[in-house]
């Protein structure tokens, strides 16, 4: 009986497999966790078309160029405010490895010139959201365009009100002017110091962590 007995607990080592199983178990559902997070996407595209992205204010915010009418002859191609965000994992992995990641999300909230004066002095100062664009890299979506980009628009002719989606523009309307002048993978990272400070620099890109300035 005795010999039995330990026959059959050496040949079925219960407790032992289910420790062995359970750690299977969350190893796995630690790899599909983590394989989701570093896929996660800040975009839904339906039938080809963008839905307009929210929350964007909470992402990172890069820069906010401008290019007036005043300074251009009175016909500026874009003589609005540009508020650029970047997706926060998109953010993370540009400023671990320097580059944009497949599913990288860039959002351009338009707001017209409003008053150009301040107690500090003349300028440029932002008034009224006119308008709300946005750019994605994937080789999902995009295949066959150059570097996997698509743009967007959500503003309407008017500029009074935002489309609920967005279909891309012809590839040629814009990646002409990305593909000869961006710096950095047909994004014009020339013009937006905090990408240009985080480019590969991990830790620094946080800013305050260094007392340097360039």
């Amino acid at each position: 009986m005795e010999a039995h007995k330990a026959f059959a607990t050496k040949k079925t080592p219960s407790s032992i497999l289910a420790k062995g199983l359970g750690a299977a178990a969350l190893l796995g559902a630690l790899t599909l966790a983590s394989t989701s997070v570093s896929a996660k996407e800040y975009f839904t595209i339906v039938d080809g078309a963008l839905e307009r992205p929210t929350g964007y204010r909470e992402w990172v915010y890069v820069g906010t160029p401008v290019t007036p009418n005043d300074m251009n002859n009175g016909k500026a191609a874009f003589p609005e405010h540009h508020n650029v965000y970047i997706d926060p994992e998109s953010w993370t992995h540009w400023k671990e490895t320097g580059e944009f990641r497949d599913g990288t999300i860039i959002i351009k909230e338009l707001v017209d010139v409003g008053s150009k004066a301040a107690v500090s002095g003349a300028g440029y100062f932002q008034g009224h959201f006119i308008g709300l664009e946005a750019t994605i890299k994937s080789k999902k979506v995009n295949p066959n365009e150059p570097g996997n980009w698509s743009y967007y628009s959500f503003s309407t002719p008017d500029h009074s009100s935002l489309t609920e989606t967005a279909t891309a523009f012809p590839a040629a309307a814009c990646n002409a002017c990305h593909a000869a002048a961006a710096a950095d993978d047909f994004v014009f990272t020339q013009y937006y110091p905090v990408l240009r400070a985080g480019k590969g620099t991990g830790e620094l890109a946080i800013g305050g962590v260094s007392s340097s300035l360039k």
